[in-house]
């Protein structure tokens, strides 16, 4: 007998966490091979699966939705350390260099998780609906958090997922499910960062202009009172905002997306440091070195050789 409609939303909302979980785990675990991080034909959407834990590692977090399935991961941003797991998501509001970390994963229960690009001009478009209610939340939050899962998120990331499989609908109900899901985390306490950096006007979203200058022009000098001119605010607000967004100051921002770019460079195009250190921006080799020792835990040729020696080739973890 074919339950009625209503019946059948009412057992979809009765179902757990743990077992909307257990069927995004499976999703992800059909559409994965073993230590893969896939690129799906949905914008936006990649899938990850990893069958060991993993050393700390260096990479880029744009604005971004992580849930994960089965598994836990660490991320430190700056000093603060943020753990996610089936429990909890992670929301990246601008782009943020980070330390990431696989803390549980093994053959029999491999880290699955699923990450999707945020487009903001969605979020700027729904903020601006009469009929979006927005729950309060703190400002006082840096552009990443972790978010208590839902049973309608997950619902959403499974339909997402599901579309893997089905490319005849993906042109239109990705975007529609997309949609959905920026949706449930506005409404959120975790939302609030996201939707400020999405105001105009807002000294987040001046903030953040700052901060994306700074990453498209990392190789060039910072002039602090050029950013707070081009923010629209004194240097000391800026610093103090930039610092709650990034747990870190312009310059040490700067340092690690320039560190970033040197080790990708001289990891994966085999430039030599002395030509990576004034192409990133630095004016002294001796200085470059020391710094990438100190960040990195060993000079620069001796850093490339052991993570080739290695077979790592990957610079972030997913």
């Amino acid at each position: 007998m074919v339950p009625r409609a209503k019946d059948y939303g009412k057992a979809r909302i009765s179902r757990s966490i743990q077992s909307w979980s257990a069927e995004l785990a499976e999703t992800i675990a059909w559409h994965t091979e073993a230590d893969q991080r896939r690129a799906t034909e949905i914008p936006g959407l990649s899938l990850v699966r990893r069958t060991a834990p993993t050393a700390p590692c260096m990479g880029m977090y744009t604005p971004s939705l992580i849930v994960v399935a089965q598994g836990s991961k660490r991320v430190d941003l700056g000093q603060t350390t943020f753990y996610y797991d089936r429990s909890r998501f992670l929301l990246t509001s601008i782009d943020l260099p980070i330390v990431s970390q696989v803390v549980e994963a093994s053959e029999a229960r491999p880290l699955l998780a699923l990450s999707l690009a945020l487009d903001m001009s969605v979020v700027r478009e729904l903020l601006r609906r009469d009929e979006v209610h927005l729950r309060e939340g703190s400002l006082d939050s840096p552009a990443m958090v972790t978010g208590k899962v839902t049973t309608e998120l997950l619902s959403a990331c499974c339909r997402m997922v599901d579309l893997v499989e089905n490319p005849q609908d993906s042109p239109y109900l990705s975007s529609l499910i997309q949609r959905e899901i920026i949706y449930r985390i506005l409404c959120g306490p975790e939302g609030a960062r996201l939707r400020a950096i999405a105001t105009s006007g807002d000294q987040s979203h001046r903030t953040a202009r700052a901060v994306s200058w700074i990453r498209n022009n990392y190789a060039k000098p910072i002039r602090v009172d050029h950013l707070a001119h081009m923010a629209g605010m004194g240097v000391s607000t800026l610093h103090h905002h930039f610092r709650m967004l990034t747990h870190m100051s312009p310059l040490q921002y700067q340092k690690q997306l320039r560190l970033q770019a040197a080790r990708g460079r001289m990891l994966l195009d085999g430039v030599d440091a002395l030509t990576v250190a004034f192409e990133v921006g630095y004016e002294s080799v001796s200085q470059f070195n020391r710094e990438y020792s100190r960040f990195y835990g060993q000079p620069p040729m001796r850093d490339i050789k052991a993570l080739r020696d290695a077979n790592t080739v990957a610079l972030s973890v997913a």
